[in-house]
Parts: C-alpha cells; sequence; structure tokens
C-alpha cells in the first residue's frame, strides 16, 4: 500500500487551526476540515488509491466530541497500518484566546456565557489527552498571522524538501515561561547581566554593544565553545532517531539580552549537514 503523509492539527478554538490548514493547502497538502476520526482509517485507503494524493491534513478539535477518546488508539492504527503521521497541537495562553475571541466577536464554542473563559477551560480539558500525544505543540500566544504562517511554511516546506532537520532556536526569558515545545532547554543567567549596565538596559541583544558585553568574556567564549560542542554532537543523534524537527531553547530572565545574543551566536555555529537552523527572539520586545 502507498505509503501516506498524514498531519493532524488540533488545539483549542482561536490557536490557529483555520490558519495553518490553509498554509498546508497552499503547501499542497489535500486538506480536510472536521473528518470524523472514526472515518480516518477508511479515509486514507481511498487516498491510497490515488495516484496524485501523497499528503493529507486534517483538523481534529471539540467538533468530534464523542470520538476524542478514540482519537490516540485511532492514529496509533493509522501509523501501523504505514502511515506516515505527525500530530501538531496549536496552543495559545487564556488570555490570548479571550483576546482573540474578543476582537474577532465570536463565541466560544462550548461558553454560553459572555465571557469565553468557561468554554476555553472546558475545551482545554476535552483536549488534553491529544496534546499528550503530540509530536510538536506551537504555542502560538505571541505570533501575529504572517509569523504563524510562516512558521508553519518553515516546518512542512523548507526542511523537508531538503531531507534534514528543522532546528528551530529560540531566546526567551524565564520570566514568561519555558517554550512549551523545546527539545533542548539552556539557562544562560550565569553569564554577566547588560540590563544592571545603565547605558545597556534599554537596549537589546541585537544592538554591538550589548554583544561585544556578553561575548567579550571568558567564561562567554568558554560555554559557547562547548555548548556548540555538544550540539553538534546531540544533532546527529536527533537526526538518526527520525527526528523532523528539534527545538533548542535558550533562556535568561526577561529574555532581551543574553539570550539573545547567544542565540544569535549559536545560529551560524551549528552543523548544518543535518539540519536547517532558523532562530526566533520571543521575548526580545517585552519589558
Amino acid at each position: 500500500m502507498k505509503e501516506i503523509r498524514l498531519v493532524v492539527l488540533s488545539g483549542p478554538s482561536g490557536a490557529g487551526k483555520s490558519t495553518a490548514v490553509r498554509v498546508m493547502e497552499d503547501l499542497g497538502f489535500f486538506c480536510v476540515d472536521n473528518l470524523p476520526v472514526i472515518l480516518l482509517p477508511k479515509f486514507l485507503e481511498l487516498v491510497a488509491q490515488s495516484s496524485e494524493i501523497t499528503k493529507v491534513a486534517t483538523v481534529v478539535d471539540v467538533r468530534e466530541r464523542e470520538f476524542l477518546r478514540e482519537f490516540p488508539s485511532i492514529f496509533r492504527a493509522v501509523k501501523e497500518a504505514g502511515h506516515k503521521g505527525e500530530l501538531i497541537y496549536l496552543e495559545a495562553s487564556d488570555d490570548s484566546l479571550i483576546r482573540r475571541f474578543s476582537e474577532t466577536r465570536r463565541r466560544h464554542p462550548l461558553s454560553s456565557a459572555e465571557s469565553p473563559i468557561e468554554g476555553i477551560r472546558a475545551e482545554r480539558e476535552l483536549l488534553k489527552e491529544i496534546k499528550a500525544h503530540a509530536d510538536k505543540v506551537v504555542d502560538t500566544s505571541l505570533f501575529t498571522v504572517k509569523e504563524l504562517k510562516e512558521h508553519i511554511a518553515d516546518w512542512f516546506s523548507s526542511p523537508a524538501a531538503r531531507g534534514k532537520m528543522f532546528i528551530n532556536l529560540v531566546s526567551f526569558g524565564y520570566r514568561y515561561g519555558i517554550p512549551p515545545d523545546a527539545n533542548i532547554v539552556m539557562d544562560v543567567r550565569f553569564l554577566p547581566n547588560p540590563y544592571f549596565v545603565d547605558e545597556l538596559k534599554s537596549l537589546d541583544g541585537t544592538h554591538p554593544s550589548v554583544k561585544d558585553f556578553v561575548l567579550l568574556r571568558t567564561e562567554t567564549t568558554n560555554f559557547i565553545e562547548r555548548f556548540g560542542i555538544l550540539l553538534n554532537y546531540l544533532v546527529p543523534l536527533y537526526w538518526k532517531e527520525g527526528k523532523s524537527y528539534l527545538t533548542i531553547a535558550v533562556g535568561c530572565t526577561g529574555g532581551r539580552h543574553r539570550s539573545v545574543v547567544i542565540v544569535d551566536k549559536l545560529c551560524g555555529a551549528i552543523i548544518s549537514e543535518y539540519g536547517v537552523p532558523r532562530k526566533r527572539h520571543r521575548d526580545i520586545d517585552k519589558g
């Protein structure tokens, strides 16, 4: 039987599933929204008979209420049948979801009250088992629509097309939480902090003065050398295990200075034989 690449998108209402599925349609995926999960094996059986369709994407959310508990076993059966299955879970904070429902003036599908918070919490409870089985969790809280489109396009196009792993380097602030999709987390709060230097406090890690402050230190030089060696050892091993993505998160207190400098430096130091390094400074504009 022909192998079909199946991508299942899930997550709470307002997290960006509709945007993501439109991007995947542009990337050549045959997209089906709200297909009952119980019909998924039969659907793939029919798709496998087509000579043109090799990539399929579908959305699973609370509209599947009675079938949600059956999804993990059905998804496992699909992969055991020889298809390549990926479950991508789009997440967002309560505040972000409330703001989005307010901006669009939509009512949450599980909420009868004016505020969507009750529906959001109920939906998280219904989807928690699906999230636990996700291959990748994408926190869209801070993404614009454009950034989400770029993230999905990067994920499903260039790395796969080049036969390489997608390596996402993310700077973040511990004050705002560790990125939920991080595979490797490095804390660089042991490095001297530019925040406590008056002339550097208002700048960020992309400024030459901040870079010099962080990089022209013996402890920083030694750290980057050793961490770079570790990553260049680990990346091929992740690739060997069949990982199609790897997220390396580097954190400092606020995510504006040290972590930004280190991610910029590491992005050029990681070997590209196995991966396609990309960087994102999650919290650089905060505080």
